[in-house]
């Protein structure tokens, strides 16, 4: 994977820095695995708008991704790589040995005629799902779940991994992307290697119109709005705007927002870096 800057024949391909999508070997999607997805643009069930800078975007259909992994036991032939317009990672399509088809989020490197599986016993080699206690240490694993049968919740997104660091008991500590270093069941399943697409951080949209390709509508700072409107709003002519807060008057730079009673906290080893 990489990405290639484009001649500057307009202003919008000046700037742009776009996937060379040379891992992909399809362009059609398996249709058993697609479903419907609609828009919200924001708003909830009774039409509010509940979160802003949504709308619009291209139309998409939905592929439905294996996050559990839990046909234990059954090979699977790597049949294909491909795009998904819902998520920044590759997705492959397998081909299991009793005809089932399903997708997971494609590995760094994984080929097409690859056999993968998932379960107890398996080899810890790069697509394979395997219980966190199996995992050898130091190894790089992705779609990690945070309980058993819950699916894969961590490490999801483009070029992400966590690593297997230490184990304690009947739990064993991951280093998350973050720096985090957590407890998580030994029962929980990860699969071995790093999210593919990592370059996708190198990409450049090159255009405000991507954005709203994306679906993602301008936001206005908060220091040009009125008092009325924002907390940092409001002054004679080009203000700062006071100390930097939420639209709802929340501080950003440094304040906690994390429950210091949260039931999870006894799971956190080291908390992220700042």
């Amino acid at each position: 994977m990489a990405v290639k800057k484009l001649k500057p024949t307009t202003p919008g391909q000046r700037h742009k820095f776009a996937a060379t999508y040379e891992e992909l070997t399809t362009a059609a999607p398996e249709k058993s695995l697609l479903k419907g997805i609609g828009k919200s643009g924001g708003r909830n069930n009774t039409g509010k708008m509940t979160m802003r800078h949504i709308g619009g975007g291209h139309k998409r259909r939905y592929r439905e991704i294996d996050f559990k992994r839990d046909k234990f036991g059954v090979p699977a032939k790597v049949v294909s790589v491909e795009y998904d317009p819902n998520r920044s990672a590759r997705i492959a399509l397998l081909n299991y040995a009793d005809g089932e088809k399903r997708y997971i989020i494609a590995p760094k490197g994984i080929e097409v005629g690859q056999e993968v599986k998932s379960g107890k016993g398996v080899d810890p080699e790069t697509g394979n799902a395997m219980p966190l206690s199996e995992i050898p240490m130091g190894s790089m694993i992705h779609n990690i779940e945070m309980r058993p049968n819950q699916g894969a919740k961590l490490a999801r997104s483009a070029g992400s991994y966590a690593q297997l660091v230490s184990r304690e008991g009947k739990y064993v500590g991951i280093k998350m992307p973050s720096g985090e270093v957590r407890l998580i069941l030994g029962t929980c399943l990860a699969t071995l290697g790093i999210v593919s697409n990592s370059d996708h951080m190198l990409e450049r949209y090159g255009k405000a119109g991507k954005s709203r390709w994306m679906g993602r509508r301008p936001r206005v700072r908060g220091v040009v709005m009125n008092p009325v409107d924002h907390p940092m709003g409001g002054g004679e002519g080009r203000s700062s705007g006071g100390h930097p807060r939420s639209r709802n008057g929340i501080p950003a730079k440094g304040y906690k927002t994390r429950a210091p009673k949260k039931a999870s906290s006894k799971y956190i080893v080291e908390r992220r870096k700042k």
